[in-house]
């Protein structure tokens, strides 16, 4: 997928996505080594965004599992199509059952989930599992066979193995410790809210009509919120779109009127507001 690492961070900045030395580095081991990718951060940091960054390269189709509470198997496996099985069962009602059966476990009655869809068929893909830590532990044990051996097992069809392994990225907001089972079958990033350079850098491309001077203001200003004791501190999509906030206003600086005005496109909690407002010193920052 890969020549280099160079040609991991080149390649993504193509697609408007800023890696990290570290973040390059990983992404081509895990490509080279054909490993999963755990990624960890806080939300908002570019973990999903990496996944998709990754599929846009390689020209692969992003085939995402978005995790939730009560997520289960017939959503992230496999299901059967029950209300076409009931039509095939009533319609062949003088066939035997051995022959019914036959057909209504078989490839037309099945509905492909993330993770089945993820290793079938010889098209590339990058098989995004999004917010890993928001699903029920039984779900890791689902992935297990999945990320060992890139196969699934369907009782009535037998085992299903990959003909070409996808890129596989999780991701997860570590709100829950995941397994250490899970761990050890993936490569492990941790991605973090980036440096000023790099977050300046971010802004650059993502918003290019906001002046140099204000941009490097903003991003010393995200900085000093987030050294704050913050129920949320901001992500580096929120300085993105204070960015955008600040050129649609027509601001030519930052000052404590536009600040207050604006603060909360990057503050989603009252709590948090309050202390910003209390705490927040722009002549020091």
């Amino acid at each position: 997928m890969f020549a280099s690492v160079d040609d991991v961070t080149a390649r993504l900045a193509e697609t408007g996505y800023l890696a990290s030395p570290a973040v390059a580095t990983t992404v081509f081991l895990a490509a080279r080594l054909g490993k999963p990718l755990l990624v960890e951060g806080p939300a908002g940091v570019g973990k999903t965004e990496l996944a998709k960054a990754v599929a846009a390269i390689t020209d692969a189709r992003l085939v995402r599992l978005q995790c939730y509470e009560g997520v289960d198997e017939s959503r992230a496996l496999y299901e059967w199509n029950h209300a076409k099985q009931l039509l095939r069962i009533t319609a062949g009602r003088d066939e035997t059952w051995d022959r019914t059966r036959s057909d209504i476990f078989s490839e037309e009655y099945l509905l492909t989930r993330p993770l089945l869809t993820a290793i079938r068929g010889t098209d590339p893909k990058v098989l995004l599992v999004d917010e890993m830590d928001k699903a029920d532990v039984e779900v890791e044990g689902l992935l297990l066979e999945v990320l060992s051996d890139f196969q699934v097992t369907v009782p009535e069809l037998g085992t299903i193995t990959a003909e070409r392994r996808p890129f596989v990225v999780l991701t997860s907001n570590a709100s829950r410790e995941l397994s250490e089972a899970l761990r050890r079958r993936c490569l492990f990033l941790h991605i973090d809210f980036p440096d000023a350079e790099l977050e300046r850098r971010i802004v650059a491309l993502k918003v290019p009509g906001l002046d140099a001077v204000l941009a490097e203001s903003l991003v010393r200003v995200v900085g000093a919120l987030r050294a704050m004791d913050l129920r949320k501190a901001p992500s580096v999509a929120e300085t993105v779109d204070w960015a955008r906030t600040l050129l649609a206003l027509g601001a030519d600086r930052l000052d404590e009127e536009v600040v207050r005005q604006s603060l909360g496109v990057v503050l989603k909690h009252q709590e948090d507001v309050r202390t910003a407002a209390a705490k927040l010193d722009l002549d020091a920052v």
